[in-house]
């Protein structure tokens, strides 16, 4: 039990989620749109094509202690990101979810974020399945572009 109960301090030094958007080189960094409360990046591992991540600026791991205006913006930001991956890239679903802790599977777990994920009918195999291997038909540099002129058709 000590070791499971032990928490690491964390003072947001090395979180993507904080230094990325500090550092203004939005198409560098990926961040694909900006919110007043929340923004909008490309995860550097996606699962598929346009698997994007809405996080908040406030650095938090805990839902709870996101304001409410956070949590509103959050909400529209993920209704209009559904909308721009529609437009480029006609994918035939969404997966979109909170992976709460590292327990429950969350990469980046100091830092609360959504995941926004495109999916088409065959779009997973035995690739996943069998070796971790994962299959992204274009580089993330082409994804940026084409969600940012998505987001440029639908303002």
């Amino acid at each position: 039990m000590a070791y499971v109960e032990k928490i690491a301090p964390d003072t947001g030094d090395s979180c993507i989620f904080v230094n990325l958007p500090a550092e203004n080189e939005d198409a560098k960094n990926h961040i694909v749109f900006r919110g007043k409360h929340a923004f909008v990046i490309l995860n550097a591992y996606p699962y598929a094509s346009g698997h994007l991540l809405i996080a908040p600026y406030l650095h938090t791991a805990d839902i709870a202690e996101l304001p409410d205006a956070t949590l509103l913006e959050i909400n529209q930001i993920l209704a209009k990101a559904i909308g721009w991956l529609k437009v480029a890239f006609n994918p035939e679903g969404f997966n979109v979810g909170i992976n709460l802790s590292k327990i429950a599977g969350a990469g980046i777990a100091d830092h609360i974020h959504w995941h926004v994920v495109p999916r088409w009918a065959g779009d997973t195999n035995f690739m996943t399945s069998i070796s971790g291997v994962r299959i992204i038909p274009q580089s993330l540099d082409e994804t940026y572009k084409k969600i940012r002129e998505a987001i440029g058709t639908s303002s």
